[in-house]
């Protein structure tokens, strides 16, 4: 009861929500960074495959409801004319914004389990992920 729940491996984020909702506490994953140096970005709608072509003329946030420094200050398509540049920046700002995503989705998390609502935030969570989750791919 008074010792942490550690699982190694685990680092997308509906598997994120579900292991917390099964009381882990802590999570180490390369996800976030991996899947940012190839593409792809983590969002509130689901995955995000930024190399494709539909985002070549597409001007808005990477993720309209995410407030990183990624989401704040760049475009889809400057993001993908990064990735297919061969840009290392659109591997650093892909990851960026995935670990950002994680951390908040993780301190929503902790705080919907505070305030005793965490099966609702579980539920709405899966529901706007998964809507989405393989947008684009």
């Amino acid at each position: 009861q008074d010792k942490p729940r550690y699982l190694m491996g685990v680092g997308f984020p509906t598997n994120l929500v579900e292991g917390i909702a099964r009381g882990i506490d802590m999570f180490d994953c390369v996800l976030p960074t991996r899947n940012g140096r190839n593409g792809q970005l983590l969002t509130s709608f689901g995955k995000m495959n930024i190399k494709n072509l539909a985002f070549a003329r597409d001007f808005t946030a990477p993720d309209p409801q995410c407030d990183c420094y990624v989401c704040r200050s760049f475009t889809r398509a400057y993001l993908r004319h990064l990735y297919t540049a061969g840009e290392i920046l659109a591997a650093r700002l892909c990851s960026w914004h995935n670990l950002h995503f994680l951390v908040n989705l993780v301190r929503g998390a902790r705080q919907a389990i505070i305030e005793g609502r965490f099966p609702v935030f579980r539920r709405g969570f899966m529901e706007n992920f998964m809507e989405g989750a393989y947008l684009n791919e």
